[in-house]
């Protein structure tokens, strides 16, 4: 019991002092409240002559203990951010892929406007050349031949390009 004996000021006493050893850490209570638990226990198999000494050194320890695994949890976090991997391409590849769309676009602009909507139409939309064909009222053999003019161009306008 405390200086005044009441349970109160026993709690108040280890509290305070629990508060002073932690320099002020906001979970003072529930460590205080986790080393009566742990009093408690040992009590079943000892006696415990300074209970506000065994509940402040638990609390101090316990603490102590939490700050550890807290600092070690913030280390593995920071080691998983560093082993992460970006799948993701490097700059100069998603740089490259532009510049290759670029010369895509211009291509696609110098063909023949029935020619880039035959190949867009293939391509793009994923239409068959008989559709195609349904759809210009040309034959299939017309389509094929486009395609084939389409993409030989295509070809040629990318040459030496990577």
């Amino acid at each position: 019991m405390a200086e005044d004996g009441s349970e109160a000021g026993f709690w108040a006493r280890a509290l305070k002092q629990v508060l002073r050893r932690t320099h002020g850490n906001p979970d003072s209570e529930d460590l205080l409240h986790s080393a009566y638990l742990r009093l408690e226990a040992y009590r079943t198999r000892e006696t415990v002559d300074n209970p506000i000494g065994f509940l402040v050194r638990t609390a101090v320890n316990l603490s102590v203990d939490e700050h550890r695994r807290a600092r070690r949890n913030s280390e593995d976090g920071e080691a998983k951010i560093l082993t992460v991997v970006d799948d993701g391409p490097l700059a100069d590849e998603v740089l490259a892929a532009r510049e290759r769309l670029e010369r895509v676009k211009a291509c696609l602009a110098a063909m023949p406007a029935r020619r880039r909507e035959i190949f867009l139409m293939n391509r793009i939309e994923g239409l068959t050349y008989r559709q195609i064909a349904t759809e210009f009222g040309l034959s299939q053999s017309m389509i094929e031949k486009e395609m084939a003019k389409a993409i030989l161009f295509l070809t040629e306008w990318m040459e030496g390009w990577e």
